[in-house]
């Protein structure tokens, strides 16, 4: 359905608004508004289903404009790349108007995703920043925990950003450490997600505990406990990769 290559040559297609985070929706109640003339201001994103769309980005989101979580709990999961795409594009000509280097103004490029600076000659592209996302197991049990910002009751897999310098398998490691003092075993990858929240990529991972002795951290844990597969508290939602893990456990704890 995507197909990450630029309509360069197009001067019509799809168009995607977006303001703040927020997106418009189109007639159909999804992503995509009718095809129309596109202005030197649009972004040309990507095409979809062989059209050609481009991302224009507004002063302001108007009534009923969605962020990308509220669209994330409504669209079909083959719509995800689509919108990761908008709001991480979206974010990097928002926060790269500017040279980092600099400061002189940008110039964004025809070719690609980048913006370049003629002043020092500096060229910023799309910033994806890795992160680690595990749920520990020890048997059957899984460790679930919640930040001081999930909504009330809600549980998930732990989860950080890669140092620089550090590997992803090292990453879990210290990771799981920091927040809940356990060592682990065996690591096993699971797969990765674009998550544009705003520009994170989560790269999945099970992880085997040694024990089931814990230390919260208190900081960026809340709270954390070891939950059967039997009894579980509420959990992310089901499009994001944490509930995948979860549901990827349960169903090989239940083939046993």
């Amino acid at each position: 359905m995507l197909r990450r290559e630029l309509p360069l040559e197009a001067a019509a297609g799809r168009v995607i608004r977006l303001a703040q985070g927020r997106i418009a929706p189109g007639p159909d109640g999804g992503l995509l508004q009718p095809t129309q003339p596109w202005t030197p201001a649009m972004q040309p994103l990507c095409f979809w289903d062989d059209e050609p769309v481009a991302l224009s980005l507004e002063a302001s989101p108007g009534e009923g404009w969605q962020d990308g979580r509220g669209w994330l709990a409504t669209l079909p999961e083959s719509r995800f790349a689509l919108l990761s795409t908008v709001l991480q594009i979206g974010a990097w000509l928002r926060d790269h108007r500017f040279c980092g280097r600099c400061g002189a103004p940008s110039k964004r490029l025809d070719a690609e995703f980048a913006m370049h600076c003629h002043g020092c000659g500096h060229r910023n592209y799309p910033r994806i920043s890795p992160c680690i996302i595990t749920l520990v197991t020890h048997g059957d049990a899984l460790l679930l925990a919640r930040s001081p910002r999930f909504p009330p009751g809600r549980y998930s897999t732990l989860a950080g950003f890669i140092e620089p310098g550090e590997s992803a398998e090292e990453a879990v490691r210290r990771e799981i450490f920091e927040e809940v003092g356990l060592q682990v075993g065996r690591i096993r990858y699971f797969r990765s997600q674009a998550w544009p929240f705003p520009h994170s990529l989560m790269l999945g991972f099970f992880a085997e505990a040694a024990s089931r002795r814990i230390r919260i951290d208190g900081v960026e844990i809340a709270d954390a406990a070891w939950y059967s597969p039997r009894r579980l508290p509420s959990l992310p939602p089901l499009y994001s990769i944490s509930r995948a893990l979860i549901e990827t456990h349960l169903a090989e704890v239940a083939a046993r």
